[in-house]
């Protein structure tokens, strides 16, 4: 599984002109399940990114996880992850199927959720627009091949 986290002062994701999840201070996580990935990987990403210390102390220095925080997470699905840029048109076929992919989405989103963080999410495969200020800013790729 990829995931690409933002730590957020706010986020939100609209589809069909209706907010559908929103967060105050927390992690924005857009996270695509690749072929062959199973809960194995859904466990590992979720538990690395609910203790990820990406958040300010009090010295100002990022020593302090999600959970320490109080923060929440709003998880979007997000295939194009999985981009191939060999060309100049993307490809994604690494990216699992989608029935698979939306198991492995709604697994994660439980995953996050049952380690204390209250979870927002996008609506799988609809076409959003996700709304965020991005604190810092900071931005952090994470990929289980790499484990």
């Amino acid at each position: 599984m990829r995931a690409l986290i933002q730590r957020v002062s706010s986020a939100h994701v609209i589809v069909d002109g209706a907010i559908v999840g929103e967060i105050g201070n927390g992690l924005l996580v857009f996270v695509c399940a690749m072929k062959g990935d199973t809960e194995k990987e859904s466990e590992w990403l979720s538990r690395k990114i609910v203790n990820l210390r990406i958040f300010r102390d009090d010295a100002h220095r990022m020593n302090r996880s999600v959970v320490d925080v109080g923060g929440s997470a709003l998880i979007v699905s997000q295939f194009t992850l999985a981009a191939e840029t060999k060309g100049n048109r993307p490809g994604f076929s690494t990216a699992a199927s989608p029935d698979e992919g939306k198991r492995l989405y709604l697994d994660f989103s439980t995953k996050v959720s049952a380690l204390g963080v209250a979870v927002a999410n996008g609506v799988f495969g609809a076409d959003m627009r996700v709304e965020l200020v991005n604190d810092g800013p900071v931005s952090i790729w994470l990929d289980t091949a790499s484990i």
